[in-house]
Order: C-alpha cells, then structure tokens, then sequence
C-alpha cells in the first residue's frame, strides 16, 4: 500500500527562500474541485498545486495547517457551496487565515463533447450560457458564505486554462470564449467580494502540450501543478520569492481513488489508537518539527515538518 503523497513533506530541509521575510503562520483551507484535488492526468490523486503552495509556505516558515478535506474531483460551484455550508466546514473555516479556490470548470466542462481522436470540440451555446449564468451566481453566493465563516481568510480564486491541447484550431473559437467568459466572471466576483483572483490561462496557452500529457484528459501533470502554484505564490509574495522551481518538486506519488478508500478505512481504524505519527530520533534530531495536519478525503495525518 502506497503512503499519501503528502509524505514527500517529511523529508524536506525547511529552508526561508532568500529575500523571504518571516510572517504569520497562515492556516491554510484549500475549496474546489480536481484541480484543488490534484487529480492527474490519469485519475488518480497526487500533490497538486494546492500541495505546492502548501510546501512553499512551509518552507518560508508560514504555515501552520493546511487541508483539501473541502476538495473533491467533479464538483461544480453548487457542490463547493454546499461543502462549506456543512458543521465540518464550520470548524474549518472559523479559523482559516488562507483559502483558495477552483470551482467553475466543471460547471462548463461537462458540457463540451470532445474527441481526442479526431479533434474536436462541440456544444450548446445556449446550454453553456444558462450554466455560466448559474455558476455566476452561485459563485457569489459561494464567496459571500465565505467570508461569514472565514472572516479573517485572505481569499484567492484560481482561473483556469484551455485543457483540449490537441483540438484543431477550427474547434478551438467557441470552448476559448466560453473559458474566458467562465475566467471573467470569477475573476469579477473575486473583486466584488475582495478577494483576489489568480489567472493561469496565458501560461498555458504557449506551453500548454509540456502541462497536459493525456489528450484524453483536462488535468495537468505535476509541473502544469506547479506553475498554477507559482501564479498563485507571485501574487500572493508581491514577487517571486516563494516560487517553487522545477528541480525542487517532490517525487510524484500518485494515488488511485480505490487506494485512497482504503486509507481513509485504515485511518479510521489507526484514529481509535492515536492520530500522533512517531517521529523517527534521527529525524528529530536534524529537524525543527512543526505539526501540521493534512487531511484529504476524511484522511488524516500528523506531519512533522522543518
């Protein structure tokens, strides 16, 4: 059995980037759908780009928690609305300090008929317009919730990126305006309810192919992950101090859904004995530990970080 990718967190050397200040911990609650998930390419579940963020704050000392328990792949706005407004959310959110959040795709996506082989894209414009309208709304009332429960989260709304890299360019027109329409709309709503929005389309557009390996599939791979994580850490840092290069990604560790069930049974199991993970002397010894708890899928476990 596979351990949680997350793991990689343990046997990192904690180091403050340069030109990194020391600032407030932040308790960090990721919201969405696959993409705050980390879904790959393949539909399993690995560190995405909320797992890069996290790692990055971490290493600059800023970082206390952290958990994608409110992420989950398929979700649509009404479904990331209706997991906040849950009792588990309530303790969540309460004392949130950071959120991000993806929801909005799925929204549209589902909409789109694609054919990898051939190329193609179709749908309804007038479908896809009543679903944009709906998903408008929704995402504010997602947004005003939000901010009643986590009110001392800085809220950030991620955009998205074409993800049908291999679509003839005749096909492209109608899906591209429906995109940046669906990237407009949440990035009004952002600064309607002062949060602030993250866009990640211009970085895919040129590299796009080297982010989305399977044709046949919308999500990135790992390094698609962490260029959506760096968008986010420029704007948050005001520079790019906490950017996460390439050669500083964890080894990728993808988990299966099935696997991932299998977790959550044996960690309900491990929780009526101790939800504290021993920490190895030798570990201690080269290591400063901070506690930070990673939950994902009802999944819980006690990291000991440097």
């Amino acid at each position: 059995m596979k351990k949680l990718s997350f793991i990689f967190l343990v046997s990192c050397f904690l180091l403050l980037p340069v030109g990194v200040k020391a600032q407030a911990v932040e308790n960090y609650i990721v919201l969405g759908d696959s993409l705050a998930a980390g879904q790959t390419p393949y539909s399993q579940i690995d560190a995405g780009y909320t797992d890069f963020i996290a790692l990055q704050l971490t290493r600059s000392g800023q970082l206390a928690n952290f958990t994608k328990e409110l992420a989950f792949p398929g979700y649509t706005v009404a479904n990331v609305l209706a997991s906040v407004q849950t009792e588990r959310a309530d303790e969540l959110l309460a004392d949130a300090t950071l959120i991000t959040i993806s929801a909005g795709a799925n929204d549209l996506l589902r909409l789109v008929s694609h054919n990898p082989n051939a190329g193609t894209l179709s749908f309804s414009q007038l479908t896809a317009d009543f679903a944009l309208n709906t998903a408008r709304k929704d995402f504010a009332t997602l947004l005003e919730t939000v901010g009643v429960k986590a009110p001392n989260a800085k809220v950030y709304v991620m955009g998205y990126y074409f993800p049908y890299v291999n679509v003839h360019e005749s096909q492209k027109a109608g899906t591209t305006k429906q995109l940046v329409t669906l990237n407009a709309i949440l990035q009004q709503e952002a600064e309607i309810a002062e949060a602030t929005f993250v866009p990640v389309y211009k970085q895919f557009e040129v590299a796009g192919p080297n982010y989305l390996p399977n044709v046949e599939d919308v999500h990135p791979n790992q390094n698609g992950y962490r260029v959506m994580a760096n968008a986010f850490l420029e704007i948050y840092a005001g520079n790019e101090s906490l950017a996460m290069p390439e050669n500083a990604m964890p080894t990728p560790n993808p988990l299966t859904f099935e696997e991932i069930l299998q977790l959550q049974q044996d960690a309900k199991s491990e929780d009526r004995k101790t939800e504290q993970v021993a920490v190895d002397a030798s570990v201690q010894k080269r290591h400063h530990p901070i506690n930070m708890y990673v939950m994902h899928f009802g999944y819980k476990e006690t990291l000991f970080l440097s």
